[in-house]
């Protein structure tokens, strides 16, 4: 593993790939800090350390907060995010499949793909606009209905200019910073390594880390509600805590990471005039086909509503947008069903998008090859799509627990969000399977460039002994690196506690 990092670094490509990243990941964390004119954002801050001292902070504004690294609560020109992106792609994603002008654009290659890709970011465009005066709006008129509990003669006033100034120019920069969002994203995914809208969104969740891990040193320390608990029972919630994160985070690896195998079995056959002899493979079928996108997409259709019924509620002081916005927002119990019906409906709908057993099947016979005890073509096509269903299934019941785990620990456990919120959900998630990609990514890169990749594998023989010797060398090696990484972080941690603690 160390010799794949170290790999990494010879490659030119990929340091001047991490390069590029690293320049706009850094320009996203700029903008994501950059106040809004005319806006203080001091009240927002002071109501904030209020709120997660109060050991609150979940619902529209905590999530929403989640996706854009706390921009919307610092009052920044990244305010907005690139949920507005996300939440054009899911709108185009489901007008493709119900207009077949969309439909054939799919088909059409680079050229309709660049035009899909040119109408997401129109439609962007407007959902920008439409977000960003209803937020401008209830900031300027009324941010106690924005941010349920603020109070502007305790905390001063948010706004501090013209009003209408202040509506105009921020509405400008919102829509221009998730606009340029959205070009940083891109670049990334063109010049830098993986998805650039999934990285900033990586990010993002991970620029609350730092605050998690303070509000579980106050845990740990018995200053989180005023209540000091015994060492014994602290050490037991210390314990507890650590091995819920590592079964959840072991259960996602495997999720992501685990796949039914359909043995395929190749014919002899004649190609031109090449033979090719017969032989046997698989057929790779991911139980969680979909990854992270049923999560995010649902997530993203659920906010929307609740973001727009917020702002009009807070724009216009009407109860039934108030009233639609909470009963819509995480703890009711209609919000729970809708989440678990749109990550069922998202997962077999992107299942059913990108994956296409037919044309599996047809490629198969024409490559000379079958499924033992199926029938080749349609048969094949059945026996797949059925094999898929039950997959999709069980990955649409493992992203579901998922989605609702935090939710579950701090309503019923009483952890703070912010900590619980590492503990699942779709933060974790969505940054586990980002991570691996990357991994995989750099990987390809790698194994191109006749470079060893992260795990060291065995060479030149296909004998069990020396396979067996090189997982045995891995399986070393990964554990001295543990062994080490736990050691530092343990000296840390305590270095840490001991500096809090005085």
């Amino acid at each position: 593993m160390i010799a794949g990092f170290v790999n990494f670094f010879r490659v030119s490509e990929l340091r001047t790939r991490l390069f590029f990243t690293l320049l706009f990941v850094f320009v996203a964390r700029v903008g994501a800090n950059i106040p809004l004119p005319g806006l203080d954002p001091m009240p927002l801050r002071m109501f904030f350390a209020d709120q997660v001292a109060a050991a609150r902070g979940a619902g529209l504004v905590g999530l929403y907060n989640m996706f854009t690294g706390g921009a919307l609560l610092k009052g920044a020109i990244f305010g907005l995010g690139i949920m507005p992106y996300i939440s054009a792609s899911i709108v185009m994603q489901l007008l493709s499949v119900v207009m077949p002008s969309l439909a054939r654009l799919q088909l059409e290659g680079e050229v309709g793909r660049y035009r899909l890709a040119q109408y997401t970011r129109y439609l962007t465009l407007a959902i920008c606009l439409l977000q960003g005066i209803l937020l401008v709006a209830a900031l300027a008129n009324y941010p106690g209905k924005l941010f349920a509990g603020f109070n502007s003669s305790h905390y001063g006033p948010i706004v501090v200019t013209a009003h209408g100034w202040f509506f105009f120019s921020s509405t400008l920069f919102l829509t221009t910073g998730t606009m340029v969002l959205v070009w940083i994203g891109d670049q990334i995914s063109r010049r830098g390594i993986g998805s650039g809208i999934s990285l900033l969104i990586v990010v993002g969740i991970l620029s609350s880390l730092p605050r998690s891990l303070q509000q579980v040193g106050r845990m740990i320390l018995g200053r989180g509600d005023g209540v000091m608990l015994p060492w014994s029972l602290r050490l037991m919630q210390i314990l507890g805590m650590g091995t819920l994160l590592l079964a959840v985070i072991l259960a996602m690896i495997a999720m992501t990471q685990g796949q039914r195998k359909i043995p395929v079995q190749h014919t002899k056959h004649v190609v031109g005039n090449r033979i090719y002899a017969g032989s046997s493979s698989f057929l790779p079928l991911k139980v969680n086909y979909s990854g992270v996108m049923p999560i995010i997409f649902g997530s993203a259709l659920l906010l929307f509503p609740q973001q727009i019924f917020a702002y009009l509620g807070a724009a216009t002081g009407m109860h039934l947008f108030q009233s639609a916005s909470y009963h819509l927002s995480q703890g009711s119990g209609l919000y729970y069903a809708l989440y678990a019906l749109l990550i069922f409906a998202f997962s077999y709908l992107w299942v059913a998008m990108m994956f296409q057993p037919t044309k599996v099947a047809d490629e198969l016979k024409k490559n000379g090859g079958y499924i033992p005890g199926v029938r080749p073509g349609t048969a094949t096509a059945q026996f797949l799509d059925f094999v898929m269903t039950r997959l999709t299934f069980a990955g649409a019941i493992f992203l579901t627990t998922i989605a609702v785990l935090p939710d579950l620990l701090y309503f019923l456990l009483h952890i703070p969000y912010g900590v619980a919120l590492f503990f699942g959900g779709t933060g974790t998630l969505i940054v586990v399977g980002v991570l691996l990609e990357m991994m995989r990514q750099v990987e390809t890169y790698l194994v191109q460039r006749n470079y060893d990749g992260f795990l060291k594998k065995a060479k030149g023989s296909s004998s069990l002994r020396r396979l067996g010797d090189g997982a045995l060398e891995a399986r070393k090696v990964c554990r001295r690196l543990a062994i080490g990484l736990g050691v530092l972080f343990a000296i840390g941690l305590l270095a840490w506690l001991l500096r809090v603690a005085r």
